[in-house]
Order: C-alpha cells, then sequence, then structure tokens
C-alpha cells in the first residue's frame, strides 16, 4: 500500500511539473502607450504663400544660407545672415523681432533651425518658405 501511495504521488507531482512547464513563459512588460513627441519646428509655408507675404511692408526676406551660397544666388531682396555663423544669434539683436520673418535655406533644415533660434530669443512671427531653389523657381522676391 505505502508503495502504491508513493508511486501516485511521484505521478501526481511529475504530471503538476509537466504542466507548469508547458505553459509560454514571457517576460512581457505590459504594453503601456507612449505619446510621440513631434521635434519642435517652425511653421513651413508654401511659395506662393511666401510671395504674397513678401508684397507686406513688415515682411523681411532672410536668406541663412553662408555668404559664398549667397554670393552664388540669392533671392531678390533678401538679407544674409550666416546661420552656420558663431555670431548668428548675436546678430539677430540687430533685427526687429516685431516684423514677419519668411527664412530660407539651401533645403529648409538651417531655415527651420534658424527660426527655431529666432523664437528662442522673441521673434513673434518666424516662416520656413524652405529651398531656395523652388523659391526662385517660383519668382519669389521681396
Amino acid at each position: 500500500m505505502r508503495i502504491l501511495c508513493l508511486t501516485a504521488l511521484l505521478v501526481s507531482i511529475s504530471a503538476a511539473t509537466y504542466a507548469q512547464s508547458s505553459l509560454p513563459v514571457t517576460n512581457a512588460q505590459p504594453k503601456i502607450p507612449t505619446p510621440t513627441v513631434a521635434a519642435p519646428s517652425v511653421t513651413k509655408i508654401p511659395p506662393q504663400e511666401a510671395k504674397a507675404l513678401l508684397q507686406q511692408p513688415n515682411t523681411i526676406l532672410l536668406d541663412v544660407r553662408t555668404p559664398e551660397e549667397y554670393a552664388a544666388g540669392h533671392l531678390a531682396g533678401a538679407k544674409n545672415l550666416d546661420f552656420k555663423s558663431p555670431d548668428f544669434a548675436s546678430q539677430l539683436t540687430t533685427l526687429d523681432p516685431n516684423n514677419v520673418y519668411v527664412l530660407y535655406c539651401r533645403s529648409g533644415n538651417r531655415s527651420n533651425q534658424a527660426g527655431l533660434v529666432m523664437q528662442d530669443k522673441g521673434f513673434k512671427k518666424v516662416l520656413n518658405a524652405g529651398a531656395y531653389e523652388e523659391l526662385n523657381k517660383q519668382g519669389v522676391k521681396k
């Protein structure tokens, strides 16, 4: 009888162990939705909107490319303010933060970065018109 009880006990222990080992083991943490945060950016405007805005008296066209890029070709009426220059931020003190600024560069990236710096310095209305080539094709000028 003792052997029968011992055998029954061993069978039940091994059945329980087998049942637990067949369960999937997961270390997964519960999925908690995380909000996505967009990179800061300056309002992007199309060439036609830039063209219309530049007809207004307090709108300034800023080319934030290097002086060499500016010399190779720029939009009529644009003022050059090199974003890559170490004194870019200090040059902003010569500008009126209450004017409207339309910025452009080669691709739109530097003009976005320059616009962010301008906004941080208190400029109220800064717009990114994007790439020089596209604006030039569309006849944008001040």
